[in-house]
Parts: structure tokens; C-alpha cells; sequence
């Protein structure tokens, strides 16, 4: 399997146990609030919140909830003010790190960030130090349980896709931020299903961890995922299957 299909089904299963504590609410929460606060709150002109509602009714988020979230974002409920912040630096191994933060207290967020890097093995760098590493692209991944590779390529590309490639247990359909919302609509509407969807940055090249370092990387997602100030996380890690 290729690294960033590994990270991607990893986040999905860790994002199933997170809905049974309730976590995955509040991130999906802040990441509709602050996309219908940047954007407005009608999806149909904000392709932001647009991919948050979907990623939010995908985990089954009652729909007053949702209202609740989008009408804090445009002020017509009182809510808490989030930033938008981005950090990336540098974790075992020298693997590539972007960690996307929502949170109301940055010098909360940077100082619980940097922890977890330097507890790690891992350090914060400036802005633009490894984002150029990755490219900003719709993911959706399918399992070669669900679908013959000759229909979701003629679904995914008419729908507008770049790409769908075999990586081994499962497809990935690769598209423009832009086409994101039309090529998943369009697989949903072909009674596809999926086992992950985003907009997420995908590296160019893949690090290779072994032993100590892929240990250490592991334990460094899991803790940033854990954060409560940290909305997503990206990295060109490529660990071994046993350890993910």
C-alpha cells in the first residue's frame, strides 16, 4: 500500500473510534463554523463548507447541530472565534509534517504542538519549509471490495478526476481541490462506497521510516491527532504495515 493510503486508512479508523467518544464532532464542528464564517454560510458558493457539511453528515452529525455549527460561523448565533493557523516542520527521520490548527488560544495550540514535535524527535520550521513537499488535491479512496476499477474510472473521470490508481487493497481517486465535491457527488450518486474522502496535501515523494524512527512517527500522529487545537495532519512518512 503506498504511504499516504496508509495515513489516509489510519485516519479513517482512528477517526471511527474518535466518533464514539464524540471527538470527531468537535473538530467537524470548528471546521464548519470557520468555513461559514471565511466563506458565507450558503454551501452552493462556499466549496469549504460545502466539503465540511458532507464530511460531517458522512459521521452521521444530527442536522441542527450542523445548522448550529454554520450559523455561529456567520454570526447569527454567538460562538467562539477560531484561527485558521497552519505549522509545519520536520518529525523522525526527517520526515515532512503540515499540521492544520483551528483553535481560539494560538499560543496555546503552538506551545502543545512544538511539545509533542520535540517529545518526538521532531521540530517546528518556518512557514513554507516543507509545504512546497506536497500538493493541495481531492482524495478519495475506495476498496477493491466495492467496485470493478473499469466503472469508478469511468465514474471518476467523467465526473472531472485527474487520476485513479491501484494501490494494492484499494483505488485512489485523485482530483483538483476545485472538482472535489463533483467527483465524490458522482461516485455516491453510482451507489459507490467510499472508505475516505478529503481535500488533503499529498506528497510529491514518500520518507521511508524503520525500527525507532517509524515508532516515534507513529506516536507523533497519534498525539497530534489527539490535540485538541489541531484540526489535520499531513506527512511523506511511509512506515511498515505492521507498525501502522
Amino acid at each position: 500500500m503506498a504511504g499516504h493510503s496508509k495515513w489516509a486508512n489510519i485516519k479513517h479508523k482512528k477517526g471511527r473510534e474518535d466518533a464514539k467518544r464524540g471527538k470527531i464532532f468537535t473538530k467537524l464542528i470548528k471546521e464548519v463554523t470557520v468555513a461559514a464564517r471565511m466563506g458565507g454560510g450558503d454551501p452552493s458558493a462556499n466549496p469549504r463548507l460545502r466539503s465540511a457539511i458532507a464530511a460531517a453528515r458522512a459521521e452521521n452529525m444530527p442536522k441542527d447541530t450542523l445548522e448550529r455549527a454554520i450559523k455561529r460561523g456567520t454570526g447569527e448565533l454567538e460562538g467562539v472565534n477560531y484561527e485558521d493557523i497552519v505549522y509545519e516542520g520536520y518529525g523522525p527521520g526527517g520526515a515532512a509534517v503540515i499540521v492544520e490548527s483551528l483553535t481560539d488560544n494560538k499560543n496555546r495550540a503552538i506551545a502543545e504542538i512544538r511539545h509533542i514535535f520535540t517529545k518526538c524527535g521532531g521540530n517546528i520550521g518556518a512557514n513554507g519549509c516543507v509545504s512546497w513537499m506536497f500538493d493541495k488535491k481531492g482524495l478519495i479512496v475506495v476498496s477493491k471490495d466495492a467496485v470493478d476499477e473499469e466503472a469508478l474510472m469511468e465514474t471518476a473521470i467523467e465526473a472531472g478526476a485527474e487520476d485513479v490508481k491501484d494501490e494494492g487493497e484499494s483505488f485512489e481517486v485523485i482530483t483538483a481541490p476545485e472538482d472535489f465535491n463533483e467527483v465524490k457527488e458522482a461516485i455516491d450518486g453510482a451507489s459507490i462506497a467510499t472508505v475516505m474522502s478529503e481535500v488533503t496535501m499529498i506528497p510529491q515523494n514518500m520518507c521511508d521510516l524503520e525500527g525507532k524512527e517509524a515508532e516515534k512517527m507513529v506516536r507523533m500522529m497519534d498525539m497530534l491527532d489527539d490535540c485538541d487545537d489541531v484540526q489535520n495532519v499531513h506527512t511523506n512518512a511511509d512506515i511498515p504495515d505492521d507498525l501502522a
